[in-house]
């Protein structure tokens, strides 16, 4: 891996945990003692090519994302944390989050990568991440996909199927999603100005406004925690 590389990662953890109970999934502890966000924190921490981490919080919660992490993380410049508050949306909260790396000017235009990531994803490995990161050098933007293992359906809004797909190209996409940098800036500000329309992931917007996305294989540990019993 390129040692010269300045990369940030983007944590989205703004969301309101509604099939949680309202409980505030990436607060809660795992098995390992760590939180939910600190998990994903502490593997990102420990790549050296990962100079920023910009974690994007709901209005007012920053105290409370702050206590998920470990004290050491915090008091640490490699990598700097910071915290922004999420927008309406998950594409409004990374693109705040985006514009926060805009801002800081002479650290902003040495960025090279942007790696967009779920707050509520805690189990991403060192390994996964360095695969992602060597991709997105050679294209630019990258996902990392699961295989469907069942047969999908596109259903039709009158409850019927209305096309049976092949499970052989249809994938999972998993987080993170690693972009060229200010590339996916650019492009989540022009998807912002677009009206009634919502995009499903920071892929959705690239292929938008910039061009192909390449795909890696994703891990099944990778998992997003959505439930209560995911914790387990």
């Amino acid at each position: 891996m390129n040692a010269g590389l300045n990369i940030a990662v983007v944590i989205c953890a703004a969301g309101s945990s509604s099939r949680m109970g309202g409980v505030k999934k990436e607060y809660q502890k795992l098995k390992n003692g760590d939180t939910v966000l600190g998990s994903s924190v502490r593997v990102f921490a420990s790549v050296k090519s990962i100079k920023t981490i910009v974690i994007a919080v709901n209005k007012d919660t920053e105290a409370d994302a702050r206590g998920a992490l470990p004290q050491k993380f915090l008091a640490s410049d490699d990598p700097k944390i910071f915290f922004v508050s999420g927008g309406s949306s998950r594409s409004a909260s990374v693109f705040n989050a985006l514009s926060f790396l805009m801002s800081l000017d002479s650290q902003a235009a040495k960025i090279n990568y942007a790696l967009i990531h779920d707050g509520a994803r805690p189990y991403i490995s060192a390994p996964l991440t360095s695969k992602i990161i060597e991709a997105v050098q050679k294209n630019g933007a990258v996902v990392p996909v699961m295989p469907v293992t069942e047969t999908p359906k596109e259903i039709g809004s009158n409850g019927f199927i209305k096309r049976h797909l092949k499970r052989v190209s249809i994938g999972a996409a998993q987080t993170p999603q690693a972009f060229k940098f200010p590339q996916i800036y650019n492009a989540h500000k022009k998807a912002a100005k677009v009206k009634n329309t919502e995009f499903t992931d920071d892929a959705e917007i690239w292929g938008r406004f910039c061009g192909k996305v390449a795909v890696i294989d994703g891990e099944a540990e990778n998992k997003k925690i959505t439930f209560k019993e995911d914790l387990n």
